[in-house]
């Protein structure tokens, strides 16, 4: 929701700043930034924004994730993950797109996912 609660595609719908704690099930539908605390399960369709200071616990399983800050988890991105320079990560995650920048921390397993188009055109070549 814009400043004059005004709502279109990719805007910000939801922001935990930093000093929040939340615990429970996040459910979204566009873009959110987690600054703080987080722990448990964050599902949804849209983009998943961790930052720096944040710690988060929890299951995720949404369409593209950029992460500044610490997550422990099972990491579901159904198009893309980014672990930033100050990203740091413990778990699986299973995405078709991961960058991972210099100076980045990942400790876990990847499952590299490819949708179906991408796997007939692979297979024809």
């Amino acid at each position: 929701v814009g400043m004059l609660g005004k709502k279109s595609d990719g805007d910000m719908v939801a922001f935990l700043g930093t000093g929040t704690e939340f615990t429970g099930k996040l459910i979204l539908k566009g873009s959110i930034r987690i600054e703080g605390v987080f722990n448990g399960e964050i599902l949804g369709e849209g983009t998943l924004m961790i930052g720096e200071g944040a710690r988060i616990e929890a299951d995720i399983a949404v369409d593209r994730m950029v992460i500044h800050g610490e997550v422990r988890g099972t990491l579901n991105a159904k198009e893309r993950l980014e672990i930033c320079t100050s990203g740091h990560v413990r778990g699986n995650i299973t995405t078709p797109v991961l960058v991972i920048q210099e100076g980045a921390f990942f400790l876990g397993e990847c499952h590299m996912a490819v949708t179906g188009s991408d796997r007939t055109e692979r297979e024809e070549e």
